[in-house]
């Protein structure tokens, strides 16, 4: 007589899939009820509440893929802990159910700790809870029973009941008294087979749902979507960049940075899909003239364009945490006279639809630079991931006390009495970019030819303007490089200049000198708390 084989790891296989089935659950409620789902709402508040310093470290480490990093993270100790209660529960049934409990409890307190004023983000978590829940109870009855457990007694042909080990009905003397054996083919599925099968679709109906959760919003939002927005011809529309703004070099950035390539940090673990027929913008605070607008009357004033660089204040020395874009939207300092701003009113706290604040000096946005309140990138609608509907745009200083994407409130306020997400982090409050500038060709480590080697990159010192950039060649004499043109000076500027190398390794120095004559200095500082410093440095080898 066979024996049917238990799955080698039926509790960590149930935990798995009573996982899937949970947030396979969840994924797919948060987007009808349009919040974050679970895994975003714990990863929003680990951001919130992680100490300065790992936050910087983290930044530092992983860059744009922090993220990333942190929701996997994030699911692999969800795995683990799954596992392991899934263990427990064969056990322990009750502990098993504990453990999802308590998980759900963490959950609600993530939403309920994060900075998004979301109270909905908690019912998923609840959804969560009960699907899980569910998920475990049924595959538990999968199981094969324990060693001495009683087993049912088999009907007789006439209903009755026969003692376990008797023989009954027909054939039985055929058998010599023995029943079918589990996993012959003959008889119902193995207990252990049951228990994989039914481990397997529950996961990949957890996985199922959780795609069509990821999917639906991309379809819920499209009635307002960027597709669907039709930008008007700008009042003051700009021409096209004059020849020899664009120098052509292969490998060099481009004057515009295409949006698909354009830099993304922020905080929103799940990009905002806001509709645009439903976004307001609330200007409050210390003004005489509190208002709201909505995109209708937004797009009906007259909207300029300006050509703007946007810069991290994460950026390292030679990152490319940086891109150049044709922005169209609405001067804010319009905005803020029509709100009628008091004196003493020197911060404008904008607020994005995920809770993150930005606070930007209000004399920078009244000094008369290109300050928008910006609904379109390089001819088209805001993309999602950068601020669709509206967001701020601030030329001069870095993206952290500047550019607020999915912005929903200005409030007029004064830096002595409210601090914005990063300035209560650690960072400056006041960011103005720092003259900068960064080799593209040829990129480090890697191999030319001998001889005459294109050297080329881009430099920029927003709202200041770059006045001259020099390259240095195994730490030899300094030489200008030629500087491509710019329409102002909000933007980067391309340089280009020409090395002859012998075949061998060589190491490439850059420094960019702006418009009041200051010089970037060699000492490297770190990001934080206010921009990087240092020239770029890097190696490649002729051949």
């Amino acid at each position: 007589m066979s024996v049917s084989a238990q799955p080698r790891f039926p509790g960590p296989l149930i935990g798995l899939a009573t996982a899937s089935a949970a947030l396979g659950a969840a994924q797919p409620t948060a987007a009808l009820l349009g919040v974050s789902p679970p895994v975003t709402v714990v990863a929003d508040a680990v951001v919130d509440h992680s100490p300065f310093g790992l936050v910087a470290w983290a930044i530092a480490v992983f860059g744009a893929a922090d993220k990333a990093v942190l929701v996997g993270g994030i699911l692999l100790v969800l795995a683990a802990v799954a596992g392991a209660s899934g263990s427990l529960a064969l056990r322990r049934p009750n502990a098993g159910y504990a453990v999802l409990g308590a998980v759900a409890l963490a959950g609600l307190a993530a939403a309920w700790l994060r900075r998004t004023d979301d109270p909905g983000a908690g019912v998923p978590v609840l959804v969560a809870a009960l699907a899980g829940a569910l998920a475990l109870a049924l595959l538990r009855r999968t199981l094969p029973a324990p060693p001495g457990a009683a087993v049912p007694a088999a009907s007789g042909a006439d209903g009755s009941r026969a003692a376990p080990g008797t023989d009954s009905g027909p054939g039985a003397a055929e058998t010599g008294g023995a029943s079918e054996t589990p996993g012959t083919g003959n008889g119902p599925p193995a207990p252990a087979r049951r228990t994989v099968v039914a481990s397997a679709g529950v996961l990949a109906a957890g996985a199922l749902a959780g795609g069509t959760g990821l999917w639906l919003p991309s379809v819920l939002g499209r009635g307002g979507g960027p597709e669907a927005l039709r930008l008007p011809a700008a009042a003051g529309a700009l021409p096209a960049p004059a020849p020899g703004t664009d120098l052509g070099v292969p490998g060099l950035s481009p004057f515009f940075t295409p949006n698909r390539d354009f830099y993304r940090i922020d905080t929103a673990l799940a990009v905002p899909r806001l509709d645009s027929s439903q976004w307001r913008l609330r200007v409050h605070g210390m003004v005489d003239r509190p208002f709201e607008i909505d995109m209708a009357e937004l797009l009906d004033l007259p909207l300029v364009e300006a050509d703007i660089t946007l810069t991290c204040v994460s950026n390292p020395v030679g990152g490319d945490l940086a891109g150049n874009a044709r922005w169209l939207g609405y001067p804010l300092a319009e905005l803020l006279r029509r709100a009628g701003v008091h004196a003493d009113a020197d911060q404008i706290l904008a607020t994005s639809r995920d809770g993150w604040t930005c606070g930007t000096p209000t004399e920078v946005v009244m000094d008369g630079r290109d300050a928008l309140l910006a609904v379109g990138m390089n001819g088209a609608p805001l993309p999602y991931e950068h601020g669709f509907p509206a967001r701020t745009v601030v030329p001069g200083l870095y993206g952290y006390v500047s550019a607020t994407k999915w912005v929903t409130d200005l409030k007029l306020t004064r830096f002595s009495d409210e601090q914005a997400y990063w300035a209560d982090r650690g960072w400056a409050e006041r960011g103005p970019v720092k003259t900068m500038s960064r080799i593209d060709v040829p990129g480090d480590f890697t191999r030319t030819g001998a001889g005459e080697v294109t050297v080329a990159g881009v430099a920029w010192a927003q709202h200041t303007g770059v006045d001259a950039v020099e390259v240095r060649l195994d730490r030899g004499e300094w030489r200008p490089a030629e500087l491509a043109r710019v329409p102002g000076v909000d933007t980067w500027v391309q340089w280009v200049t020409e090395v002859v190398v012998d075949p061998g390794m060589h190491a490439l120095e850059v420094r960019a000198t702006d418009a009041t004559g200051f010089t970037q200095s060699p000492v490297e500082v770190e990001t934080v708390p206010d921009g990087a410093e240092g020239w770029h440095y890097l190696r490649f080898t002729a051949e």
